[in-house]
């Protein structure tokens, strides 16, 4: 037997699935559980498998392995990842202002260099080297440099020239022309800071792994997930991170195919951190034509289309104290369930809530816990950071001792979006325990958290909730609402509809709420909505009835990630460009070079040609075992005096193809 072994490490958990490949579907034969653990993955990583082992499988048969994350996406909906230095070549500084590059970069450090190509290729400065050999001696304390220049994907010389400057100071580099072969500078620029900034991130979640598979005497290929759902080997997925992104959601649509059977459904995957809803159609998950958005970012990445929310089990729970009643706000911020926290750290996280709850009136801070994650960089921080980071242990604090001033609270904010800090708090995870519906962490601790919750007041001055039980049921209420909508306003987009929330217009809202009266308002979904994740036997079934639709929860729902990771094909899709900047030049623009031919059916067999060995050998490095090539050619003509003009032509050749399984044999 040749089994599959499928790994998803969650923000929350780290799920592990051995599949039967030649076994009627779904083939699952063992699944297990263990918690992430950020300060060292590798301790989940091990636990899920060994527990997926345990249940009477040899490591031995196992032929392929792989990974799907969410670490990716979470980092980018919650802010985090490594500081990075964006070095723009021929831009000047109005190209922070597009594309919400600005944004993107934050306070990261950003250098200017001369250099550059115009859109035909020719050149319109001498890249000026001195800046960037000064930038990387300046920034040599950052994670990682993200290069961009000037019509880089016409001609990636000067991007090549700098990366080969700033690799000799021994730091990741991340080029644009690498990841995407689109015009569009500062949304290349953007796609290639959230790559470097990934770059530590999941070189970690690599090596974990892989320290881990050898460990246990497993020698099969490790592949990982993209965004589109597409496999591709851990070294490939080491230099392209922002790839990734969405490759937990990704693999569910995989999995949900692959566990349901169902061709058309409407697919939404809660985990601790996100929500993510995406449509499927005839069985295949549809790409986004502009490019993946993660945490407000737009991206030059093909992924899925999917709507990724800051709202799942670990969403910190705030009330709204500037309503004239009680109202709970879930996300978009994840922390760590105090249930969770307290099964590690029982005596600090009792002595925290008991002291909370003797004192006379509510806090802020109630329920509210901080700690520093061990291993993370801690580079270019501000002193006033720097200090209260210098107080924290990986021991919990409560936050009420900590945070006395809003200058300090501010500090926090900029410490967890770092990555540096975690903060445990009040969550729907929490209520779950308190409602006896989940019981994998410290309900005590859970109750008392809620009992803290349900004092909190309104603007009123009225207390939350009369009860732990009561406010935690408030809680469970908000996640479905708020579920429904989300997938509501997904489903709305898929068809077409334009504008954003726009569940929370009046005729909507009164749907969703029920209205009863002189007038019928209804709405709803025309498609079964598919629950995936741990938690979707929960609330699935009432967020369907709140749409109006079928539910269906799968066997396995809960591993569904894991599943899809090891369901899917290697896809290497590789593009060139054609321009004619002059009368009988017609210019192929590679991935690596420029060439130039005298007719565009020479510039079409070149660039073609080129392609399909380009995109073989990337296929191979990507881990496809045998690879299937498709070509398009895209040419834009005008009529001139009857005589059809070359504007310019676009070349693909895709290469797709499963992956390499290792039978392993006495």
């Amino acid at each position: 037997m040749t089994l599959l072994l499928g790994i998803d490490t969650g923000g929350t958990y780290t799920d592990a699935v051995l599949v039967d490949e030649t076994a009627p579907l779904p083939g699952v034969l063992a699944k297990a559980k263990a918690p992430t653990t950020h300060h060292d993955l590798a301790i989940g990583i091990a636990g899920a498998i060994d527990a997926a082992l345990a249940q009477g499988h040899d490591p031995a048969e196992i032929g392929l392995v792989s990974v799907s994350t969410t670490l990716a996406t979470n980092a980018l909906v919650e802010g985090q990842g490594g500081r990075i230095c964006l070095l723009l070549i021929g831009f000047d500084e109005k190209a922070l202002s597009r594309a919400g590059l600005a944004e993107a970069v934050g306070q990261d450090p950003v250098v200017f260099a001369a250099g550059g190509h115009g859109p035909g290729g020719t050149r319109q400065a001498p890249l000026d080297r001195k800046v960037i050999a000064d930038a990387a001696q300046a920034y040599s304390d950052v994670d990682g440099f993200a290069i961009v220049a000037h019509f880089g994907t016409r001609d990636p010389s000067d991007e090549i020239a700098a990366r080969d400057i700033v690799a000799a100071s021994g730091l990741p580099v991340t080029c644009g022309h690498e990841l995407a072969a689109e015009l569009g500078g500062p949304k290349r620029a953007v796609t290639a800071v959230l790559n470097a900034r990934l770059i530590p991130m999941i070189a970690a979640l690599i090596e974990a792994t892989e320290g881990t598979l050898a460990s246990r005497g497993i020698r099969a290929p490790l592949m990982m997930v993209r965004g589109d759902g597409a496999l591709v080997s851990a070294s490939f997925a080491r230099a392209r991170p922002i790839e990734t992104i969405l490759s937990g959601p990704a693999a569910s649509l995989v999995g949900a195919a692959h566990l349901t059977g169902l061709t058309d459904a409407i697919v939404s995957d809660i985990g601790g951190t996100t929500t993510d809803i995406a449509v499927l159609r005839v069985g295949r998950p549809a790409l986004s034509p502009q490019g993946a958005t993660v945490g407000g970012h737009r991206t030059m990445v093909g992924a899925v289309d999917m709507a990724t929310h800051g709202l799942g089990g670990d969403s910190e729970v705030r009330v709204d104290e500037t309503s004239l009643k009680p109202r709970i706000v879930l996300g978009p911020r994840r922390v760590r369930p105090i249930s969770m926290l307290a099964a590690q750290f029982p005596d600090i996280v009792h002595a925290a809530l008991d002291t909370a709850l003797a004192g006379p009136a509510p806090g802020p801070h109630d329920a509210r816990l901080v700690s520093r994650r061990a291993g993370r960089s801690d580079g270019g921080l501000r002193d006033g950071d720097r200090a209260l980071l210098s107080e924290l242990t990986e021991a919990p604090r409560p936050a009420a001792d900590i945070l006395k001033t809003r200058l300090r609270e501010s500090a926090l904010t900029r410490l967890v979006a770092r990555g540096l800090v975690e903060i445990a708090a009040f969550t729907p995870t929490d209520a779950a325990h308190v409602t006896d519906q989940q019981s994998s962490g410290d309900s005590e601790a859970a109750h008392k958290a809620a009992r803290l919750m349900a004092r909190r007041r309104d603007a009123g001055g009225r207390a939350v909730a009369d009860s732990a039980e009561a406010v935690s049921r408030m809680v469970q209420d908000a996640l479905v609402r708020r579920s429904a909508e989300v997938i509501l306003d997904a489903s709305l987009a898929h068809d077409g509809f334009e504008g954003t929330n726009l569940s929370a217009t009046p005729l909507a809202a009164a749907a969703l709420s029920g209205h009863q009266g002189a007038a019928r308002v209804s709405i709803g979904l025309d498609l079964p909505l598919v629950g995936l994740g741990a938690s979707a036997p929960l609330y699935y079934p009432d967020i369907a009835r709140t749409l109006g639709t079928a539910s269906e929860v799968p066997d396995h729902a809960d591993v569904s990630n894991a599943i899809g990771a090891v369901a899917g094909r290697v896809h290497i899709a590789v593009v060139a460009h054609v321009s004619q900047p002059a009368d009988g030049v017609f210019r192929v623009h590679l991935p690596a070079e420029t060439r130039d031919c005298r007719s565009a059916a020479a510039a079409r067999d070149t660039a073609l040609a080129a392609l399909r060995e380009i995109a073989c050998a990337r296929a191979a490095e990507a881990g496809s075992a045998d690879v299937e090539l498709t070509e398009d050619w895209q040419a834009t003509t005008v009529p001139v005096e009857g005589t059809e003009m070359f504007v310019e032509a676009r070349a693909e050749v895709t290469a797709s193809g499963r992956p390499r399984i290792v039978t392993n044999t006495p």
